[in-house]
């Protein structure tokens, strides 16, 4: 069974409902621009900037198809596509494939987990700008990396930032929100000089063992969007769940 080294405080307030009353948020849709995740279309964000936000009020959002990023939820409103999908895993039914076996058997005995709050240092810095580096060169992103780790401190409730180290040498970062009946991957960058010990794979297949060590249902991964190489990924997760425009989760289908 997956262990972690917990660093982390009480995280009873998770769970708490006797919470003070949210101000109003501010909502606001972004001009149309070319996607980032498909070149070729448009895309729109519709934001909500809201200076208080409990976890329980975001898991809903959450299940709605909103995402956040420090004090801003979003979620896509694009004129004409309907590619991005949100995905989740439901835990009790997860399996992993031969693939995320070898992955996890990789670095179960070898990779040291920790969860804490989200910091800011030498080597987080350099990690980022070297995963950011190899994005760029491999798979196209823009030359700069926007913004660096010190983006994750601020956040509307606790946020578990999820380090792994091998030996003492720090080799990837995720960003974890720890929520009532879930927990969501928010972010993650590691080593690309560490590629053969697929990290991403190892920290979606840590955050499905650690749901399920604290009971929680579902692991929400973000978007799915078919056709975006960054993005495809998540399908591979399975069984899994995405979320219909009607506002129902249904089995996923894809390939």
């Amino acid at each position: 069974m997956f262990s972690l080294t917990e660093v982390v405080e009480d995280w009873d307030d998770i769970h708490c409902k006797a919470c003070t009353p949210q101000p109003s948020a501010v909502t606001l849709l972004s001009p149309g621009s070319p996607c980032e995740y498909l070149p070729d279309r448009i895309w729109q964000l519709r934001y909500e900037l809201v200076p208080r936000l409990r976890p329980a009020d975001y898991m809903q959002r959450l299940q709605q198809g909103w995402r956040r990023f420090g004090y801003a939820m979003f979620r896509p409103e694009c004129p004409s596509c309907r590619m991005c999908q949100s995905l989740r895993v439901p835990v009790a039914t997860f399996h992993p494939n031969a693939t995320q076996r070898r992955a996890w058997k990789r670095n179960q005995l070898e990779v040291t987990a920790r969860v804490g709050a989200p910091s800011v240092s030498l080597d987080r810095l350099d990690l980022w700008e070297r995963f950011h580096r190899h994005g760029h060169e491999s798979k196209g992103w823009p030359a700069e990396a926007e913004g660096d780790p010190g983006m994750m401190l601020q956040n509307p409730f606790r946020t578990e930032e999820w380090t792994y180290y091998l030996g003492n040498r720090l080799i990837a970062v995720a960003y974890v929100d720890a929520l009532p009946e879930a927990l969501s991957a928010i972010y993650c960058y590691y080593d690309p000089a560490e590629g053969a010990r697929s990290l991403g794979t190892f920290n979606i297949l840590s955050i499905l063992a650690a749901a399920r060590e604290r009971g929680l249902p579902h692991v929400y991964l973000g978007y799915y969007v078919a056709g975006c190489r960054s993005l495809e990924y998540k399908r591979n997760f399975r069984p899994n769940e995405v979320l219909r425009p009607d506002g129902t989760w249904v089995a996923f289908t894809a390939l």
